[in-house]
């Protein structure tokens, strides 16, 4: 129980079981949920834009975005200077769940972090950052 890295999968699981139970009654899995805040704050964007913004495989990207477009969470539109992409929305199914959504997610935050101190939990999410930041850079 002393690798960081699993340890990190563990909470990472945890996380998604905690959220998953909410978010499936709400339309959306866990695995889909970066992507949802990305487009909650910017739409019209690439997939080789959340790409980058959300950082998973490309072929998962592909699938995940496939997935949303067949539950009517987004919708696909040819970009208007380049032909081979195409620009992803929302749709209004997916706007409209968007605060139940974060405070379904900040519940799952709550549950991780029952017992924890206000500082104790700032000082972890510093340290995820940090962590995470330094995997970036690998």
């Amino acid at each position: 129980m002393d690798s960081a890295t699993y340890l990190a999968a563990q909470l990472a699981k945890g996380f998604s079981r905690s959220l998953h139970t909410k978010a499936v009654k709400l339309g959306f899995s866990p695995g889909q949920f970066p992507i949802l805040l990305e487009l909650w704050d910017e739409e019209g964007l690439t997939q080789a834009q959340l790409l980058e913004r959300v950082d998973v495989e490309q072929a998962t990207m592909a699938n995940t975005l496939s997935r949303m477009q067949r539950d009517g969470l987004i919708e696909r539109r040819p970009h208007p200077t380049d032909k081979r992409a195409q620009l992803i929305y929302l749709t209004d199914k997916a706007r409209s769940m968007r605060d139940e959504a974060i405070s379904v997610a900040s519940e799952a935050d709550d549950a991780l972090f029952k017992g924890f101190r206000r500082f104790e939990r700032e000082l972890m999410l510093e340290y995820i950052r940090l962590a995470i930041d330094n995997a970036r850079k690998l």
